[in-house]
């Protein structure tokens, strides 16, 4: 998982240089759309100048004092997703830049999000720069790397029998996660699946499995902006289905599995199924599979981790090409 540094002695307010000359940097202080703040244009006032505060009508569509804004707590809403770190949020904003409801962001990163700030203005949206302690309290961790972007977290799909035909009729890989548990495998799996260009993971309907949370999130570096997350009641007759649909089915076994993961004759697609970290598939899930796969290592250690694990695999079965291998 990335670290991210907390910023250092220079984002103090008192003491961080000011910007370069037509750059737009959002301001410390109480949320404000574009136009509230007492000077035009996109060069803040001097830091000697005062903070203007909000007018009567920004602060009664707030409804609320800036310490009291809803996403600026560390306990996450069930309706909303925070989206951490630069890469994610870009990634967010360069895909669908109207979702993003509230931007939160260090004094640092600040100037590096103006497009984004003045975007935001024109929608009337919150935008704020605030201290680092603050923004951990919004993150609902230190590993904020300096922005935190809210947004409404996405519905996850169920795959119809008709999703699955136009998937194998477009050859299209499917990556298959069997109750895989840690938020931040999730995160990895997707940022492997999206560098490589698998852009569909399934998941099962169970309590075990972990969704894309903020920390989901924040792992993946914006991978989840370029996947389809979808859910199926039933594994096991998931992957049956995957069968008579033409994919080839392959499981991620700790033992027991071929010790590579050839291609079959002809152009199947390949749909990925791994298992859980500590439990791999389930017996029902294995058995439903073409094949099982599995790593050879030197023996030291039992196994790969889960998010290691499905790097390698989908290396080897969808992006290799044959003339590598």
């Amino acid at each position: 998982m990335p670290h991210f540094s907390k910023p250092g002695p220079g984002s103090h307010p008192g003491s961080r240089p000011a910007p370069s000359s037509g750059e737009f940097f959002a301001p410390a202080g109480p949320p404000r759309p574009r136009g509230a703040s007492g000077y035009a244009g996109a060069k803040p006032p001097a830091p000697s100048a005062p903070v203007v505060p909000p007018p009567p009508a920004f602060a009664k569509a707030d409804a609320a004092a800036p310490s009291a804004l809803k996403g600026s707590r560390s306990g996450p809403a069930r309706d909303e997703l925070k989206l951490c770190g630069l890469a994610a949020v870009r990634a967010r904003f360069a895909r669908d830049p109207g979702s993003i409801q509230r931007l939160f962001f260090d004094y640092a990163t600040g100037r590096q999000i103006g497009v984004m700030c003045k975007v935001l203005a024109q929608a009337k949206k919150v935008y704020r720069c605030v201290e680092p302690a603050e923004l951990e309290k919004i993150a609902g961790s230190i590993h904020h790397g300096g922005i935190v972007a809210v947004v409404a977290p996405p519905a996850l799909r169920l795959v119809a029998a008709d999703d699955l035909r136009q998937w194998a009729k477009r050859g299209e890989a499917v990556l298959v996660l069997d109750r895989i548990g840690n938020a931040h495998n999730l995160g990895a799996i997707a940022r492997t699946a999206a560098f490589f260009g698998v852009s569909r993971i399934v998941l099962p309907e169970d309590p075990a499995a972990a969704r894309p949370t903020d920390a989901a999130h924040r792992v993946a570096e914006g991978g989840f902006e370029h996947l389809e997350v979808w859910q199926v009641k039933s594994l096991a007759t998931f992957a049956r289905e995957l069968t008579a649909a033409g994919y080839d089915v392959v499981g991620a076994a700790t033992r027991g599995g071929r010790p590579d993961a050839p291609r079959p004759a002809g152009r199947k697609p390949f749909a990925l199924l791994l298992g859980n970290e500590e439990h791999g598939l389930a017996p029902e899930v294995a058995e439903a599979c073409s094949r099982l796969v599995t790593i050879p290592g030197s023996g030291k250690v039992e196994s790969l981790n889960v998010s290691v694990a499905a790097a390698v695999l989908i290396w080897e079965l969808f992006a290799r090409t044959p003339e590598r291998r």
